[in-house]
């Protein structure tokens, strides 16, 4: 493979050095932008939807800072601050005209914002109002649209296509992609090879779908039983659990070739796990001195950095005893810059949680909010609500001196150097008709159904209710989830138990209560679901009187695991997970197929306490 030179743009593609008869034009050259621009356009355009031919060979992060440089040379300002930006697009298509584009971008379709904005990276949901994913296949056509809108117009520079693909309760791209059981299940597992395992196939199959950042893993440590937006999305309560599940699957996801891998994302910086408060729609305060930080919440960071992670990104919380302005970690130079970069010398990219969120917009605009993150330290500007405001910000800011043009130059540098090191500009479309290949093998199915056998933790058998010694002629599946509980249901009748549900709900009504109670007296055996019971008191009435009503009744714990400390369940199980996978290593454990390994990687408390470490087997 030949490195090329292309003004703009940066490849290592031999077609080119072929097309070129093997005469690759110097940058010095006043025929070679224009002229390898031209050949690339064209090699785009000959086979729709194949990827450019694709490098093995994977550069040193001094050769990628080295080709960024150059890059950087003929950008104009505004194709620079484009590059710090991600941003939503709205539609499953890169040419579909969508209301949401025109509201929000004063454009039809979402290869145009990218014509109109040139932003660095775009973001992908599947949710109501930014809907992207459909199917692997589709989200590999999309991408490939959207790159080719990026490599036709701005600077020229392929995409950063990230998501939010953590697995477990936070999952973007849905089966027939491989799930697995997230974070939280991981740690149970004890197993760092299984978690290294489990980012790898995660990587690989995101790639073949054009997703080249993941936003994953989440490296806070759960410190907070009380904690509404982290939970089970993290490790462990374990400092040093948390720092070997982060570096494992930190290396799962950029080990290898380059075009098959991902940037990791360890998040969120400074550490979210002691929060009482959800930053999306409050501030959160976390009251640490540096040296409780250290302890606590540096460790996995520090593990991510020293495993070379691509980036990181920051929370929107306040530190006051680290930065006693106020301002959120987010536009914080104390922390990003003094914690972050000198303290931990971490000098990949720094990227924002996203800019849309309450916690970041408490106390500034959102003018103000992009360029104080700049200052702060950051590289990457995710989200933020209007992006034409925050470029015109941006590009004011170095205009009017309140930015040097060599500050945007660094987080630039380290932008583009994250794009060379993944493979991003020289492999920036994917092969759509190789992705059934790729994900969701049934190997990679295999794999994963392995990995999450070995996460169900026992908690308490105390009844000796589990395993079944026979198969129950009859079930009831009652508690939490709606599809969950359908799932299994639906598990238990194939394995030969038939099953039936009745969903009460987060929170179950007395009527829906003595429903279930009464239903229980039909069947041979219970188990209820229950997600967040310790929060719960109604959740926990309903076991108590499924319990009372004299029948064998197993409760799992489904998201944290601290609710099998609150009720009078005598056979408990905590899964912390309900990815869909998770339900038939359930049944399996329930039947005596598989072995129980799981260990608790939180300290459990409340009025039946459990100590980190706990698990039970038979």
């Amino acid at each position: 493979m030949t490195w090329v030179t292309c003004g703009k743009f940066f490849l290592i593609v031999k077609s080119f050095h072929t097309r070129l008869g093997g005469a690759v034009p110097r940058l010095s050259s006043p025929i070679a932008g224009p002229l390898l621009a031209a050949v690339l356009t064209t090699a785009l355009a000959v086979t729709p939807g194949s990827a450019v031919a694709e490098s093995d060979a994977t550069p040193t992060p001094l050769d990628a800072s080295a080709a960024a440089s150059r890059l950087l040379r003929h950008m104009s300002l505004e194709d620079k601050v484009g590059q710090l930006f991600v941003t939503w697009v709205h539609g499953q298509s890169a040419d579909e005209v969508h209301p949401g584009n025109q509201r929000d971008f004063g454009v039809d379709t979402a290869a145009d914002v990218v014509r109109k904005f040139h932003p660095g990276g775009v973001v992908y949901f599947n949710n109501a109002t930014r809907d992207n994913i459909d199917t692997p296949r589709q989200v590999a056509a999309l991408s490939n649209g959207l790159q080719r809108a990026a490599l036709r117009s701005g600077s020229h520079v392929p995409l950063t296509v990230s998501t939010d693909q953590e697995m477990g309760i936070v999952t973007r791209i849905g089966p027939p992609a491989t799930q697995f059981p997230g974070n939280m299940a991981l740690g149970a597992g004890r197993s760092t090879a299984d978690a290294q395992r489990a980012a790898a196939i995660t990587g690989r199959e995101l790639r073949a779908m054009g997703v080249n950042q993941d936003f994953a893993p989440d490296a806070d440590v759960n410190s907070n039983p009380g904690n509404p937006v982290i939970g089970v999305r993290s490790y462990s309560s374990d400092p040093a659990l948390t720092a070997e599940f982060v570096a494992a699957q930190v290396r799962g996801y950029e080990t290898g070739v380059p075009a098959r891998t991902v940037s990791a994302t360890a998040k969120h910086f400074p550490g979210h796990g002691d929060t009482e408060q959800d930053s999306h729609t409050e501030l959160p305060q976390v009251d640490r001195s540096v040296e409780q930080w250290r302890q606590t919440d540096a460790p996995p960071f520090r593990a991510a950095v020293a495993a070379g992670v691509d980036s990181i990104m920051t929370a929107h919380i306040q530190m006051p005893q680290i930065d006693p302005s106020g301002d959120p970690a987010t536009l914080s130079r104390p922390v990003v810059t003094g914690l972050l970069r000198e303290e931990l010398g971490y000098d990949g990219v720094v990227v924002t949680d996203a800019l849309e969120m309450e916690g970041v917009r408490k106390l500034h605009s959102d003018a103000e909010i992009p360029v104080l993150a700049l200052k702060a330290g950051v590289d990457q500007l995710l989200m933020p609500v209007d992006l034409e405001l925050a470029i015109t910000s941006v590009v004011n800011a170095v205009r009017g001196g309140e930015l040097t043009e060599e500050r945007v130059d660094a987080s630039v540098l380290r932008v583009l150097r994250m794009k060379l090191l993944r493979g991003v500009l020289s492999t920036p479309l994917v092969d759509e008709a190789a992705v059934d290949r790729v994900v969701g093998t049934p190997a990679n199915l295999a794999a994963a159904k392995e990995i999450t056998d070995r996460t169900v933790t026992v908690v308490r058998n105390d009844s000796g209710t589990a395993p079944f010694a026979t198969r129950p002629g009859s079930v009831l599946v009652t508690g939490w989830g709606e599809t969950t509980g359908a799932a299994l249901a639906a598990e238990l009748t194939s394995a030969g138990s038939p099953a039936t549900r009745l969903t009460t709900g987060t929170a179950p009504t007395d009527e829906q209560i003595a429903a279930a109670a009464a239903a229980a007296g039909q069947v041979d055996a219970v188990v209820v679901l229950t997600s967040n019971l310790y929060r719960q008191p109604a959740q926990q009435k309903l076991v108590d009187a499924l319990v009372a009503s004299g029948e064998r009744v197993v409760a799992v714990a489904v998201q944290n695991p601290y609710d099998v400390a609150h009720t009078s369940a005598r056979t408990w199980l905590t899964t912390c997970s309900y990815s869909p996978v998770v339900v038939g290593s359930l049944v399996d454990v329930l039947f005596g197929e598989v072995t129980p390994a799981g260990k608790l990687p939180v300290d459990v408390p409340g009025p039946t306490p459990y100590p980190f470490g706990h698990g039970l087997s038979w």
